[in-house]
């Protein structure tokens, strides 16, 4: 018999699979890699050394009026560590210069000061000034161009009314946007609601270049991109972490260079062969992803590509704060799996229902795979309603997915389905 931990929310869950039943355990490179410095040493290096541009304290010369766009709370962005030395970074260039920190929400939640103390600590929180963007407040936003996708770019009004304008985030594999970082800091970041709809619409989400682990062609990512650089993005800095959501290495500079050299680094250690098996069983790996519903098909989308024909996918998330958001919710809930994704199909880019996206990201995947929520958190009279099985551990998930495929099943194990990027044959 073989235990194992699956991440769920501050611990892990333990899976117990018998070793003929066990065809594989898929694990990241990105989790053993050791880093042979600090973390404060990797981030003080990246901004020594910018891709593309020069340092951030030469840019910040003459500059009074700053912004950097940092990440919400339900993202592991080691804000802690990163900010501090980003800030030190600017006032080495201009002392007095007039810095905003704006969290980047898209369609979230506001981030509560409670949490934004978590994540940069009291000393910024006491002592900066912090902007929270939220999508829903129109009068929050300006319009700057229409994007390639024929979507209208509708940004931040902070974004445009600085003199220099600065990123921060990290990288991982993103089920359809690629990966994560970089533009995405803008788009969807600190954009309207109606800009991240349109850019999330059923055609995009629908593209065969929309998917983990691809940028080129892909129509989400081109966006982004334009947007980005569209507000005129001066300087970009990621990081990369490890299952411990630990820095291990650090790219700054250009938006487009430095993600791209990040990206790299990244897809060398996540990305892993494709094992297929009649079971797959992974998780969101923890909190902060692992707190709704709605991000769960970030590792779904990876137990996916390895799930066979109709293989049965086993997602353990606490989904402590429930489903997600309210769209979210209503249309989960709205009818039989084809009902759902035939409405959604139907709905032109321009009238895109905020976070309809995950829905039809489940839709697709329930089409041809059951899939079982593992959950002590999310009432299961939900999950049955979602179209999913609910189960209260991975054991009983696992003897309830043996009862659909047989006890002779073969299991595959991704206990981080978000770092590990498998490409579907």
């Amino acid at each position: 018999m073989k235990t194992i931990k699956m991440p769920y929310y501050t611990s892990s869950l333990d899976l117990h699979v018998e070793e003929k039943n066990l065809e594989a355990v898929i694990v990241a490179k990105i989790h053993e890699y050791k880093a042979q410095k600090s973390e404060e040493e990797i981030v003080r290096e990246a901004l020594e050394n910018p891709i593309g541009t020069p340092k951030l304290r030469e840019l910040a010369k003459g500059k009074n009026k700053v912004v950097l766009v940092t990440s919400d709370h339900t993202r592991a962005m080691p804000s802690k560590i990163t900010l501090p030395i980003l800030l030190d970074e600017i006032r080495k260039g201009n002392p007095n210069a007039d810095i905003t920190i704006l969290i980047a929400t898209g369609l979230h939640r506001p981030t509560t000061v409670e949490e934004q103390r978590r994540m940069f600590g009291d000393q910024i929180v006491d002592n900066e000034k912090i902007a929270i963007n939220n999508a829903f407040k129109p009068d929050d936003f300006t319009y700057v161009c229409t994007l390639p996708s024929g979507a209208g770019f509708n940004v931040n009004k902070l974004a445009v009314e600085c003199d220099l304008l600065i990123t921060e985030g990290f990288i991982e594999p993103h089920f359809f946007a690629g990966f994560s970082g970089g533009r995405k800091s803008i788009l969807p970041g600190i954009c309207s609601a109606e800009t991240v709809n349109e850019n999330h619409s059923y055609k995009a989400i629908a593209s065969p270049y929309s998917v983990g682990g691809v940028l080129q062609n892909n129509p989400i990512h081109i966006d982004m991109v334009y947007a980005a650089r569209k507000v005129n993005v001066q300087f970009n800095f990621n990081v990369a972490l490890d299952g411990e959501k630990k820095i291990i290495a650090a790219f700054a500079g250009d938006l487009v260079e430095s993600h791209e050299k990040g990206v790299e680094f990244v897809k060398s250690l996540s990305l892993c062969p494709t094992v297929t098996g009649d079971i797959v069983v992974t998780s969101n790996g923890g909190y902060p992803l692992d707190q709704n519903l709605y991000q769960s098909p970030k590792a779904i989308t990876t137990a996916e590509a390895c799930a066979g024909e109709d293989g049965v996918i086993i997602m353990c998330a606490s989904c402590i704060d429930g489903m997600g958001g309210t769209h979210f919710e209503e249309l989960m809930l709205s009818g039989t799996v084809d009902e759902i994704d035939e409405r959604l199909s139907k709905i032109p880019p321009k009238e895109t229902i905020p976070e309809m996206w995950c829905v039809q990201i489940f839709a697709r995947i329930l089409k041809k795979h059951k899939v079982i929520i593992v959950s002590t958190y999310l009432d299961h009279d939900l999950i049955r309603k979602a179209n999913m099985i609910p189960a209260s551990s991975p054991d009983e998930a696992l003897s309830i997915a043996y009862g659909i495929k047989g006890k002779d099943a073969k299991v595959v194990v991704i206990p981080d389905g978000v770092s590990v990027l498998t490409i579907k044959n």
